[in-house]
């Protein structure tokens, strides 16, 4: 499935503010299910950007606006082909949590055992756990308890924007009983790691279908969670809509919980209140793209995918071009057509 991605993240200060500083984790990875077709982003003050690789091997671009502004506008744009994940078994042997515990004593995966930040056990969890008779599920294979609890977590809780905050203790959705991707995602998160099962935070988007019975919100970034099995390495879950990874999910970045890999984050020097907008995209691409030769020795500046590549000099300095944007393959292609 090839699809484009437009995400627009805007912070309006009430009068100019001095300097602001920021990182942002919204490039699409690259891996075997996902090809990165193109990533550009755009930033208005314009900045130079830069990119390294963070402990968990995400790309992450950050930037300078050193001048006075009253409004700093982030515009991420990519097209990604993306692939079916293999079937899955209905079950694994029992052996697998004894695989599991040797993995684990070998020290693999230990940042995602750890309770960390948001993705941490607590009264209310024990509780809501005990209320749903949570740890009877162990009692199955480490595959289907995993995809039982998925739909545990998925029944349990409502989907509500502006019941929960970007900062908001798991306890808060577990009061509620309603929130939206990341708190079903913290809640997943800290009953695996408290079976004894790797599990970690994935930050992405969803091509949003209401024929599959998606809940998500189609104009927000979306979060599910990804857990360890040696047999299968990982296994992508989404509680928010009761299924495994599809097709239709985009993986921009990994990590303990919410707060290694947000979208973007930041600081400015000034006494200005600020408030925030984001706007989020997601459609099927119109057509195919492709590279043609002569487009190929086109502007870079830093190389998505290579942190820590040296800048290079570029046309716009409010741009990031990682392959000549879709939109202009798409108009070269209508101009084609209309020729022919």
């Amino acid at each position: 499935m090839l699809l484009e991605v437009r995400h627009t993240t805007q912070y309006n200060y009430a009068y100019a503010i001095r300097e602001s500083v920021m990182e942002v984790w919204m490039q699409p990875q690259k891996y075997t299910r996902q090809r990165l077709v193109s990533f550009d982003i755009e930033l208005d003050p314009p900045a130079q950007l830069f990119s390294y690789a963070d402990s968990f091997g995400n790309p992450v671009y950050h930037f300078d606006v050193p001048q006075p502004h009253d409004r700093l506008t982030i515009t991420a744009r990519a097209a990604v082909e993306t692939q079916t994940p293999p079937d899955l078994p209905d079950h694994l042997d029992m052996g697998e949590w004894d695989r599991v515990r040797l993995a684990v004593q070998r020290g693999e995966q230990f940042d995602y055992l750890q309770p960390h930040g948001f993705a941490r056990e607590t009264d209310a969890l024990r509780l809501y756990e005990a209320d749903h008779a949570i740890d009877e599920l162990r009692l199955r294979d480490p595959l289907a308890a995993v995809r039982e609890l998925n739909r545990v977590v998925y029944e349990s809780f409502g989907y509500e924007a502006g019941v929960t905050r970007a900062d908001s203790p798991i306890d808060d959705v577990l009061k509620a009983r309603k929130g939206v991707c990341q708190d079903f995602a913290h809640v997943m998160i800290a009953i695996c790691r408290s079976w004894g099962l790797p599990a970690r935070y994935v930050s992405g988007y969803l091509y949003t279908d209401k024929r599959h019975g998606d809940r998500s919100d189609p104009d927000a970034t979306h979060a599910w969670v990804e857990v360890f099995f040696p047999q299968l390495r990982w296994v992508g879950f989404d509680p928010t809509n009761n299924s495994l990874v599809t097709e239709r999910h985009i993986a921009c970045a990994v990590g303990r919980d919410y707060s290694d890999v947000p979208p973007s984050r930041g600081t400015y020097k000034g006494e200005a209140e600020s408030s925030l907008a984001v706007g989020v995209s997601v459609r099927k691409a119109r057509a195919a793209v492709t590279e043609p030769e002569f487009l190929r020795l086109q502007r870079s500046t830093v190389r998505p995918g290579v942190p820590g590549a040296p800048p290079r000099q570029a046309p716009s300095a409010t741009s990031l071009a990682h392959q000549p944007r879709l939109h202009q393959m798409q108009q070269q292609q209508q101009q084609q057509q209309q020729q022919q």
